[in-house]
């Protein structure tokens, strides 16, 4: 085979691989697209007569209330720490990360338990006050507005960690400007750092949004319709395949818009200044320290310490759970499930990046693009996308063997561990593609020349020169996948196969069940392992900081 038509060869294939990787947003896209030529509206139209409106209410409520509330912590937190000199600022820099160790409804579930009727918060305030039911007003947790409020406490790292990083590339000119015309911190804030800072807090509050449209295990233990919710209940509760893909398409175009959203927001990014000496913060002192010192501390008590506390006080009074080969075989399945699924998507991800990097055609471009879009989209609808293409191969592999072997194999591929992991590959694709994409920047092209001069082939080059280099790059990506896999539940609830469950599930089903304590030890298990991330990701804040370690901490402008 010539050199062209290897190369023809290797396109064909990156470019099928990522057709296979998005066949799932095909088929619902596909679905919706072609309504208007089917002329088959009975189901989208009584969906719409009866549903659609409370999903649509629910959902823009919802992501309103999170927008307002991810911005209003996230963008408060990254500029006290980044432009503020206060104690505790130090540890607060990486400990505002830790809230995405925590999952949303394992979130929702601990809130739960602490201000429910019968938690402990209101049982105290009865029992101080001899109060009895309907005698006084609680906040309801199970509400739309509880929904709201854990979704903004568990999502707000997303809005903290991109405008804090544009924050510290601000120019110090612009800020030292202003304090030179006598502008108080919080004038400086408002006039100059803000503006500069709007298209990452655009960015930082859409991939929130994203994350937001995409939850289910919060929305539905609340009792708050919304689209995930309801492709489960069309699907599952009445059975009724074709109205849950549209509802799919109907959240597939929310989130396409957000992407477009998101996007445009990275296109704006480029008016931002930047500058090599960073600013220096402002020094609070008295009320004005107490004050931003709370302002941190309040998101990362609320979002991570309360309900850490809570999830270990379930485990300890179930303590008799951990000793059980019930809950060590739900946690071997998880693991097994993140390991395998892990290897998969980091080898994909590494065939895709490296033949980017070999073949940086338009075409090749475009695919390694797509196959990465799979992290926007809900798992809910990937898990419905996948089903369709899967029954019908089923259906054609049963009735080829019953022709010709007489014998029906039952379901090879749908219901099956294969779909699970075709879903987790779909859904977490991107986060090792980017990871491993940025490594692979770092490595100069001209290492690549200097070894076909030598002779090496394109396999040899990669195995001898970028794998090595690549090590932390692919170890981060395995990490970050599986972790995502394990924490994964909607996806995991529609395709696992019959009588396997993992922890995600195992503490949904307790929570379900009102059993709350019962599902602290599996959801204990999976916060400690989304603490490794979390730290790696601290540990990277850290050390791209070190060089502005080396500048005064503060300067004597009191405030």
């Amino acid at each position: 085979m010539s050199s062209t038509e290897h190369s023809r060869f290797r396109q064909l294939s990156l470019f099928i691989t990522a057709v296979l990787i998005g066949l799932p947003l095909f088929i619902i896209a596909f679905n919706t697209l072609s309504l208007p030529w089917s002329g088959d509206w009975s189901t989208l139209s009584h969906l719409w007569q009866t549903v659609i409106p409370e999903y649509i209410n629910h959902s823009v409520w919802l992501l309103i209330g999170v927008a307002i509330g991810v911005m209003s912590i996230g963008v408060t937190t990254a500029w006290l720490t980044t432009c503020c000199e206060f104690p505790g600022r130090s540890i607060l820099t990486w400990a505002l990360l830790l809230p995405l160790a925590m999952p949303a409804y394992i979130t929702a579930y601990t809130y739960t338990g602490l201000f429910d009727f019968a938690g402990p918060v209101q049982t105290a305030l009865r029992d101080l006050t001899g109060w009895g039911y309907g005698d006084y007003w609680f906040p309801e947790v199970r509400s739309l507005g509880g929904a709201i409020t854990v979704l903004s406490l568990v999502l707000f790292p997303y809005v903290y960690l991109i405008t804090r990083a544009t924050f510290l590339q601000q120019s110090a000119t612009t800020i030292e400007a202003g304090r030179s015309l006598g502008l108080t911190p919080w004038q400086c804030f408002r006039r100059l750092a803000l503006p500069l800072a709007r298209p990452a807090i655009v960015t930082g509050t859409t991939l929130a949004l994203m994350e937001t449209l995409a939850d289910y295990g919060t929305v539905q233990y609340f009792g708050v319709t919304t689209f995930t919710t309801g492709i489960f209940r069309t699907w599952y509760g009445l059975g009724d395949l074709p109205g849950a893909i549209q509802l799919a398409g109907l959240l597939l175009l929310a989130v396409v818009l957000l992407m477009f959203l998101e996007r445009w927001s990275r296109k704006q990014a480029r008016y931002d200044q930047k500058h090599q000496r960073k600013a220096l913060p402002f020094q609070l002192r008295g009320w004005r320290a107490f004050a931003a010192a709370t302002a941190c501390w309040l998101p990362l008590l609320l979002g991570f310490a309360l309900p850490a506390l809570q999830l270990i006080g379930w485990s300890i009074e179930r303590a008799e759970v951990w000793l059980q080969p019930e809950f060590w075989q739900l946690a071997f399945n998880s693991f097994m499930l993140a390991v395998i699924a892990a290897v998969i998507v980091v080898l994909l991800a590494l065939w895709l990046a490296y033949g980017r990097r070999q073949l940086p055609t338009p075409m090749v471009r475009f695919s390694v693009q797509f196959a990465g879009l799979g992290y926007a989209i809900p798992g809910l609808v990937i898990a419905v996308g996948l089903m369709v293409p899967l029954i019908v191969v089923d259906r054609w592999i049963i009735g080829l063997s019953q022709a010709w072997f007489d014998y029906n194999p039952g379901l090879l591929l749908s219901g099956t561990l294969f779909a699970l992991l075709f879903a987790y590959t779909v859904r977490f694709l991107s986060v090792s593609l980017q990871t491993i994409q940025a490594g692979l920047t770092e490595i100069r092209p001209s290492m690549d020349e200097a070894a076909r001069i030598q002779g090496y082939s394109g396999w040899q080059v990669l195995r001898r020169i970028h794998l090595p280099l690549l090590r932390p790059s692919v170890l981060t990506a395995t990490i970050l996948v599986g972790v995502d896999v394990l924490k994964e539940l909607p996806a995991t609830l529609v395709l696992r196969p019959f009588d396997f469950n993992t922890l995600a599930v195992r503490a949904y089903e307790m929570a379900g069940d009102e059993r709350l304590a019962d599902a602290g030890p599996p959801a204990l298990m999976m916060v400690a392992v989304g603490l490794i991330p979390v730290i790696l990701l601290s540990r990277a804040m850290l050390k791209s900081q070190r060089p502005a370690l080396k500048e005064p901490e503060f300067v004597p402008v009191t405030a």
